[in-house]
């Protein structure tokens, strides 16, 4: 029966850990009474059907949101509407999905989740990319960034904050070493443990072949004590003969006399049969509560084992997650700086070595009468224009997967193609150019109509050699040098306001692909006369490279 509790005791441990299921979550939501029980159940549900029904997983949400705009719980508003967008984006809805995001940002601005505010904004952005409206990937940023604003943070704010928690996780990663640390120690301790279980394991198997060798002897004892039993009886049975033999001698004695004699010997066999059984009875209790004990103290030795293995086991996968999360976000945070080869290799090595580049297209840009128009505005409208171009550039190049932003410096703006071992060609660069014409000639229009001053740019395209790498140790960037930039530079330099002016080496890769306007021979400072080349437009039905 104890052995029976036991094993109960044990499935019953080893089910506790075991996660609830989808079917557990229907059964309890069917159960629930409360609304805020319910609400938590379906965005429960929801989130366990994202991956595998985004019909059911949309269905769960948007339930579990209208509860939470009924009690107006903003938080879980905002939580239950990313997940409808989110269902939504795997089912290829572009336009629900921008309307669900839209609704998230309301309801996370209202509850002050700044996490869901970054990433709805990030999200909408990329489906107006997606669509190429660069306009309105500008104002949702916009939109985002003036709340934070409006909240009091500024961009030197959060960078001091994100300084402050730069330094607090690399104070956790410590802390989480040392941590991991202690458990492996603790680990160690444990096996050693297990090893000293084992030894005590051993010992107790020694013990139990000591007590089978004790019951073997007592079992001797025992035949040793049945086989006197026997020589007992055969003694009872020499009486009865004596007795026989004396029967004529009975006759002389008187009857009293012969009853006790009798009573007396047949008293004596009964009281040796007695000691003999009382004997082996006791014999046999005592081997079986020593057994009994034996298994008792071997399973409680290995339950209380489990439960502190199981312990440890459960800590340190939590600490291995948190690092490999804060692990994620320095990846990320270090591929938002320099090129993902350029990020591995320094990762890798500690250091990123210089390369060279025969075939890389250069662009750069800078406006014209910067100067005269940051007189007229004043220095938060200014950098708000220079930041609403930039943003835009960004997002033009993102389209592009062989185009790296290499830098800006005040009002010029630098990117390059073919910074890595794949060949690739200027074709990609000449597109991204003139769509950055189109988004200055459509914001020109736009301030023209508003009465305020409008930027104008310069582009100028070149291809050949370059040598790329990593400089600086303290806030170290990724940079390009050679003739290449300077040639691009002085096609900037050479170039008219609105225009994309492009070298002869360029032009003869891209001749066949875009229609361009050769100005003649232009000189260029310390370069002579170099031939350049207007690019009007991509030619209709060209074979794309």
């Amino acid at each position: 029966m104890k052995k029976i509790i036991f094993l109960l005791c044990l499935i019953t441990i080893a089910t506790m850990g075991l996660a609830q299921t989808v079917d557990e979550l229907e059964q309890q939501l069917k159960e629930a009474n409360d609304s805020r029980t319910r609400m938590n159940l379906l965005y429960e549900l929801g989130q366990n059907y994202l991956r595998t029904d985004a019909n059911k997983a949309k269905d769960y949400g948007r339930q579990a949101h209208q509860l939470a705009s009924d009690s107006k719980n903003n938080g879980m508003a905002a939580q239950t509407a990313y997940l409808v967008a989110d269902a939504y984006e795997r089912l290829r809805d572009d336009k629900n999905t921008e309307v669900w995001l839209r609704t998230t940002l309301n309801f996370a601005k209202a509850a002050g989740d700044s996490d869901l505010i970054i990433n709805s904004v990030n999200k909408r952005s990329k489906l107006a990319t997606k669509e190429r409206n660069y306009r309105k990937a500008y104002e949702v940023n916009q939109e985002a960034f003036d709340y934070f604003s409006g909240k009091g943070t500024s961009i030197s704010d959060l960078e001091r904050k994100y300084e402050m928690q730069k330094t607090q996780i690399e104070k956790d990663k410590r802390e989480l070493a040392q941590e991991k640390a202690r458990l492996e120690r603790e680990i160690s301790s444990l096996s050693s443990e297990r090893d000293q279980l084992s030894t005590d394991k051993t010992a107790l198997e020694a013990r139990q072949t000591e007590l089978v060798r004790a019951r073997e002897r007592v079992e001797k004892e025992i035949n040793a004590k049945e086989e006197a039993l026997v020589t007992v009886s055969e003694e009872r049975e020499k009486v009865a003969a004596l007795v026989q033999a004396k029967e004529e001698e009975v006759k002389l004695l008187s009857r009293e006399a012969l009853e006790k004699e009798t009573v007396l010997a047949s008293t004596r066999a009964n009281l040796a049969e007695l000691q003999l059984e009382n004997e082996r009875s006791q014999n046999i209790r005592n081997l079986a509560i020593i057994g009994a004990g034996f298994v008792l103290v071997l399973a409680l030795l290995f339950f209380s084992r489990y439960r502190s293995s199981r312990r440890a086991k459960i800590a340190l996968e939590e600490k291995n997650k948190i690092i490999e999360q804060e692990r994620e976000n320095s990846e990320n945070l270090l591929l938002n700086i320099l090129p993902k080869p350029i990020a591995d290799e320094l990762k890798q090595h500690g250091k990123a070595r210089a390369q060279r580049f025969e075939q890389v297209t250069v662009l750069l840009t800078d406006f014209k009468n910067f100067t005269q128009i940051a007189e007229k505005l004043g220095p938060e409208e200014l950098v708000n224009e220079l930041d609403k171009c930039f943003k835009a550039f960004d997002f033009i190049i993102q389209q592009y997967p062989d185009i790296e932003k290499i830098k800006t410096i005040g009002d010029a703006y630098m990117c390059a193609s073919g910074l890595t071992n794949k060949a690739t060609f200027p074709d990609n660069v000449i597109r991204a150019a003139l769509e950055m014409q189109q988004f200055l000639a459509e914001q020109k229009q736009e301030n023209i109509r508003l009465g305020r001053p409008y930027f104008e740019a310069r582009i100028g395209v070149h291809t050949g050699p370059v040598v790329a790498g990593v400089v600086g140790v303290k806030k170290f960037a990724y940079d390009i040098w050679g003739d290449t930039v300077n040639i691009a530079a002085r096609m900037e330099a050479s170039c008219e306001e609105g225009q994309i002016n492009i070298s002869q080496t360029t032009y003869q890769w891209v001749a066949s692909r875009f229609e361009c306007f050769y100005r003649g021979k232009v000189e260029a400072k310390n370069k002579g006369a170099i031939d350049m080349y207007y690019v009007k437009r991509e030619l209709a039905g060209a074979m794309a490279v």
